[in-house]
């Protein structure tokens, strides 16, 4: 359901907020598809680089093609989550993200010559159901008036303490534990991309809604808030991509990209729910249910992780 302002007042369209959610999960399964792709593109990118490896800081990768065509399906399937986002929760979109997993484990199975088991295809088949039963779930949403009332949102001091954590958590990854063991364990660079990466997915959220607001009359071209997270969005984005490639030419891809979901799924939840009160009016079963879905779905990229 979405709360639409017209004039000065509100009504409800139930038929509108189930077109919406419904563009939204379509939108977010889509994009899954390029995503994963991606990954097997430039992990191939990667591999055929000719000099100095991301993993010991060059950008040799630059210069091969592949990579580029992995990069291009990367944007079109962040673009197509980025619309989502304005359609549905993040709560909902989000999880959907774990089609990426399974598309790029079996990709790679076949690309990479990197293998999965039995057991690894049971564990899509998981992320899979886990999916459905979240997106089944799903809490209805209401369309901010503004741009500026989500900024004001997150001057709430539940929020403002997660983006304290987050800022402080990522800068001491950046500068005292990744350059020292970052290319020995997975999770340091990946738990960076993961931690800023809850925050341009809000700032991409709210930019969504703003550009979703402009088109449906109510500009927000002339707030200043639209352009602060035109910058978050840009920047938080440029630090996922350098620490994601890194993780991905050190690391094999069907443990890189199940491990980088979960930690990605986990944060951005959080945020979501600190910031939007995505839970707010739900039911306990709801609630409850979304979480087993959450858990389906991570189990699955366990058994991805560990069996693949």
């Amino acid at each position: 359901m979405t709360t639409l302002r017209v004039d000065d007042d509100y009504y409800v369209d139930n038929d509108a907020g189930t077109s919406d959610l419904s563009i939204g999960i379509f939108l977010a399964v889509s994009s899954s598809a390029f995503i994963g792709t991606s990954f097997i593109i430039k992990k191939k990118g990667l591999r055929g680089a000719d000099g100095t490896s991301a993993s010991a800081g060059g950008h040799a990768y630059l210069r091969n093609p592949q990579w580029w065509a992995g990069l291009l399906l990367m944007i079109v399937g962040e673009a197509a989550n980025f619309i989502a986002y304005s359609f549905a929760p993040a709560i909902v979109v989000t999880p959907m993200g774990a089609l990426s997993v399974v598309i790029s484990a079996v990709l790679a199975s076949f690309m990479l010559d990197e293998t999965l088991t039995s057991l690894g295809k049971i564990g899509c088949a998981l992320c899979c159901i886990g999916s459905v039963v979240v997106a089944i779930h799903a809490p209805p949403e209401t369309l901010p008036d503004s741009v500026t009332e989500i900024l004001q949102q997150a001057m709430r001091p539940e929020f403002l303490i997660y983006l304290a954590v987050v800022i402080s958590v990522s800068l001491y990854l950046i500068f005292r534990v990744s350059p020292e063991i970052g290319h020995q364990n997975i999770l340091v660079d990946l738990i960076i991309c993961s931690l800023v990466g809850s925050i341009s997915v809000m700032a991409c959220k709210a930019l969504g809604i703003g550009i979703r607001l402009t088109l449906n009359g109510h500009s927000q071209l002339g707030e200043p808030s639209f352009y602060l997270m035109v910058v978050v969005v840009g920047i938080s984005i440029a630090c996922q991509m350098h620490y994601l490639n890194k993780s991905l030419d050190t690391f094999n891809t069907a443990k890189v990209t199940p491990i980088y979901y979960v930690f990605f799924t986990s944060f951005v939840i959080t945020a979501s729910v600190i910031l939007f009160k995505d839970w707010k009016g739900q039911t306990t079963k709801d609630i409850a249910t979304s979480v087993c879905g959450f858990l389906t779905i991570y189990a699955g990229i366990y058994i991805i992780k560990n069996k693949s």
